[in-house]
C-alpha cells in the first residue's frame, strides 16, 4: 500500500506519529483483537531495548488497536534465523540494523518489500549524501532504508599516553601508528588492540585495512581482485602490529577488542562508537583523555575508507501487515522520536538524518554533548563509508558479501599468513580463488 507523502508530513509535523491514525483507523485482527506487528533486531542492549519501548508506546498510544513485539535477533546467527523464518512463513513485520549487504541479498531473491515510498515520505534530501545509495537496489528501488550509521574502524587512542610519549597528533600513516604503539607500550600496557580470531570482526576489519592501503577484493564489476600489492601491504602492517597487541589477540572478535581499550589495557584500539558509552559506564577516570580519528592508511595520499555496515530497515514480503509496517517505520524517522532513539548508545549508531548533530533533543544527552566533535566527525565519515556489499560508489551491489564474510575466507587469510607465517603469495592465490567459487555459488 503506497503511503502519501503529504499524509506522512503532516503525520511528523504534529508529534511523529499521528500519520498511524490517518493510516491505520481500523486495524485490527479479524477476532477484533489489537493487529500485532513483530519487529527484529540483533542490536539489543538493556538502553537500545528500553528506547525501542518508548518508541513502540508513543506508536501504540495514536494507535490503539496495535501491539508491537520486539524479538531480539543474533548478530552473528541471523542468517539462520532468517532462513527459518522464510522457510516457515513466519515472518517479523519489520527489521532493523541489518547491515546493508543483507538487504540487498534479501531483495534479489524477492524476500523484502521495495521501501520507495517510506523513503519518499521521510525525504530523500533528509538524509546524508551518500546514506541512501547502499540500498539502492539493481532495478532502481530502494530495498530497505538506514535507521542508522556506523563508523565500525575508527582510530580510538589515549591522548594523556600519547602526549606522555612525546606524540602530539593522533597518528594518519601506518608507520605513524607503529611508531606510535612502539612509543607507549610498556609492562602492563600494549600498543594497541586488532582482532586475530575466526571471526567476522577480523574479516571485516582486514578488508578496511586492505582498503587503507588502496586496494579493494573485488573491481567494480565483481571480479576478484584480492591478489594485488595493497593486500600483500596489508598483510604485511598486520604482520607488524601483531606485536602491539596482547597475546590474546589470536582469538579476539568484537567484545575482546573493544574491552581492551576501554579497561585501558591498551593506548589505542580499533571500534565504533560504542567506546563512548562504554568508558563512562566501566572506565570513566579516562573518559576525559580518549579520542578518535579515521583509521590511518598506508600513505597520506590516500584517503580513508570507513567501513560502515549500514545499519538498515526493512520489511519482509510476507509480512502480515506490510502498511502498517510502513508507518510505524516512518513513525520512527519523527522529529522527537529519531533522537531519542539514537541517544540509546550515543555515537554507536549514529544519525543518517542531516541535523541530527545539532538538535537539541539528540544533545540533551551528557554523552552526545561531551563528544559532539567526535561524534560529527564520526557520522560524516561513515555517512560516506562503504562494506563489502559495495566497496566504492562505482561498484554494483556484490549479493555475496554476506556468505563472503560467513565463510571467515579472509578471516582464515589473515591467521595463514600473519599467524601461522605461511608464504602470502599462496594464502592469497587460494583465498582468491576461494572468493570465486563463493561469487559463483
Amino acid at each position: 500500500m503506497p503511503i502519501a507523502r503529504r499524509q506522512v508530513l503532516r503525520g511528523l509535523g504534529a508529534g511523529g506519529l499521528g500519520v498511524g491514525m490517518a493510516l491505520l483507523a481500523g486495524c485490527g485482527d479479524r477476532t477484533g483483537g489489537p493487529t500485532i506487528l513483530r519487529w527484529w533486531s540483533p542490536q539489543a542492549t538493556p538502553e537500545q531495548v528500553a528506547s525501542y519501548r518508548e518508541q513502540i508506546r508513543a506508536f501504540e498510544s495514536r494507535n490503539p488497536n496495535v501491539r508491537i513485539v520486539f524479538e531480539p535477533t543474533s548478530d552473528e546467527g541471523y542468517p539462520t534465523q532468517f532462513a527459518a523464518a522464510f522457510a516457515a512463513g513466519q515472518m517479523p513485520d519489520l527489521v532493523t540494523h541489518l547491515p546493508s549487504f543483507a538487504a540487498q541479498n534479501y531483495y534479489d531473491r524477492g524476500l523484502i518489500e521495495p521501501m520507495d515510498d517510506v523513503v519518499a515520505a521521510i525525504g530523500a534530501d533528509s538524509f546524508f549524501p551518500g546514506a541512501l545509495a547502499p540500498f539502492r537496489a539493481a532495478d532502481g528501488h530502494y530495498c530497505a532504508i538506514g535507521i542508522g550509521s556506523t563508523a565500525v574502524d575508527m582510530l580510538w587512542y589515549r591522548q594523556d599516553l600519547l602526549q606522555l610519549a612525546g606524540i602530539g597528533a593522533a597518528p594518519r600513516t601506518w608507520d605513524e601508528l607503529r611508531a606510535a604503539c612502539a612509543k607507549v607500550q610498556r609492562r602492563g600496557l600494549y600498543g594497541t588492540a586488532l582482532p586475530y580470531g575466526m571471526n567476522s570482526m577480523t574479516s571485516l576489519i582486514f578488508i578496511s585495512i586492505i582498503h587503507q592501503a588502496g586496494g579493494q577484493l573485488f573491481t567494480p564489476e565483481l571480479d576478484v581482485a584480492i591478489d594485488s600489492p595493497p593486500t600483500y601491504a596489508a598483510l604485511d602492517f598486520y604482520r607488524s602490529m601483531r606485536e602491539f597487541c596482547p597475546p590474546g589477540a589470536t582469538i579476539f572478535s568484537w567484545g575482546e577488542c573493544l574491552t581492551a581499550f576501554v579497561s585501558g589495557a591498551s593506548a589505542t584500539g580499533i571500534y565504533s562508537g560504542r567506546v563512548l558509552a562504554n568508558v563512562a559506564a566501566q572506565n570513566p577516570r579516562i573518559a576525559d583523555v580518549i579520542g578518535c580519528v579515521a583509521y590511518p592508511t598506508l600513505s597520506r595520499a590516500i584517503p580513508p575508507w570507513t567501513f560502515n555496515d549500514f545499519p538498515s530497515l526493512f520489511i519482509p514480503k510476507g509480512a502480515r501487515n506490510p502498511a502498517l509496517a510502513k508507518a510505524f517505520a516512518i513513525s520512527l524517522f519523527s522529529p522527537d522520536i529519531y533522537p531519542t532513539q539514537l541517544r540509546a548508545t550515543p555515537g554507536h549508531i549514529l544519525p543518517t538524518l542531516k541535523g541530527i548533530v545539532d538538535d537539541p533533543v539528540y544533545l540533551a544527552d551528557p554523552l552526545v554533548a561531551k563528544y559532539q566533535r567526535e561524534i560529527a566527525m564520526m557520522a560524516k565519515l561513515a555517512a560516506n563509508g562503504h562494506n563489502l556489499g559495495m566497496e566504492s560508489p562505482a561498484h554494483l551491489p556484490n549479493l555475496r558479501a554476506g556468505e563472503i564474510i560467513a565463510s571467515n575466507c579472509i578471516a582464515e587469510l589473515v591467521q595463514r599468513v600473519v599467524l601461522e607465517g605461511e608464504n602470502p603469495r599462496l594464502a592469497v592465490g587460494q583465498a582468491a580463488s576461494r572468493l570465486e567459487r563463493l561469487m559463483s555459488a
